[in-house]
């Protein structure tokens, strides 16, 4: 059974008082909308996860590093124990009910996936108003905005955490859907891996029954596209009435990419990242679909690295 209930933290404190949502807030802030909400003083508390911190941020910037938001190297899409996600939490000045705005280098697609597990981790902790900047600091720098390359310890906060499963899908879970055929699964990788053609973290091949929608399609350059155009990919692949969208891919770092899209701006009702991904669901022996032989894994290697040289 998917579990839906709230799990409270032993620590937590006396809630504050919440704060209005500002005006215009959404799940995908652009550099100037992040900077205009900055200007006018609202209460935003931006973090930065990935990127040199010192070398410049966002004035008044947090860091947290994205190593800790994620599990050991067996299994990095791994979730921690709750506590640890919150004590970092309060550790970064978070406060659930102040508007957090996770903020990744912008060096690439792939990069913003950092952001976006963090964003998922945060929304599971019981952050009420978060975002993710589009483009993440590269976009900032290339608009002109100010910089600063002074770190400032953030204020330790009390923060008030609640762990909620709503977003999350275990492997059990998800092995239980397969056997059941109940549930629409979208391998997040480039198609080698979908196709058992790239090696993964664990065994090569994708979860049975599982369809490939790549992260990539979410993207226009290194800016995530806008919730109409995720709409519209959503309606395309038939996500709409799904009665549960999961997404996987390697370690959940991808995964949390289409999760954002679909959950976030497409607006797809119980879409659930499966956080874990292939490093733990093929490491549990489950069976896969396009999983090769191993002579014949070698051979589509071979020929696609002779086929990538010309």
């Amino acid at each position: 059974m998917l579990r839906t209930t709230a799990l409270s933290l032993s620590f937590i404190a006396i809630p504050t008082l919440a704060l209005a949502t500002p005006q215009g807030w959404n799940p995908l802030l652009e550099p100037a909308e992040l900077a205009a909400f900055l200007d006018a003083g609202e209460p935003v508390h931006v973090i930065h996860v990935t990127g040199d911190f010192e070398a410049g941020h966002i004035p008044g910037a947090a860091f947290s590093p994205y190593a800790n938001w994620r599990g050991g190297p067996s299994n990095p899409g791994g979730l921690l124990p709750r506590e640890e996600y919150a004590q970092e939490a309060a550790r970064i000045g978070v406060d659930a009910d102040v508007p957090v705005v996770v903020v990744h280098s912008g060096a690439n697609q792939s990069d913003m996936g950092a952001a976006a597990r963090v964003y998922w981790t945060l929304k599971s902790l019981g952050v009420q108003d978060l975002a993710l900047l589009n483009g993440g600091f590269a976009a900032w720098e290339e608009a002109g905005l100010p910089v600063s390359t002074t770190p400032v310890p953030p204020s330790e906060t009390d923060f008030t955490a609640e762990w909620s499963d709503d977003w999350y899908i275990s492997t059990d879970e998800v092995a239980e859907l397969v056997e059941r055929g109940e549930a629409r699964l979208l391998d997040s990788r480039p198609e080698g891996f979908f196709q058992g053609i790239t090696w993964s973290i664990a065994r090569p091949g994708t979860i049975r029954g599982a369809e490939n929608l790549e992260f990539a399609d979410f993207f226009e350059g290194n800016r995530m596209v806008s919730p109409e155009r995720a709409r519209q990919v959503a309606v395309d692949q038939g996500l709409i009435d799904s009665p549960i969208t999961v997404s996987f891919c390697n370690t959940g770092h991808w995964a949390a990419l289409n999760w954002f899209a679909l959950s976030e701006l497409a607006e797809v009702e119980n879409t659930r990242l499966h956080a874990e991904s292939m490093a733990e669901y093929a490491a549990n022996g489950h069976a896969l679909d396009n999983e090769p032989s191993r002579i014949a894994f070698l051979w589509r290697s071979t020929r696609r690295w002779i086929e990538d040289l010309f």
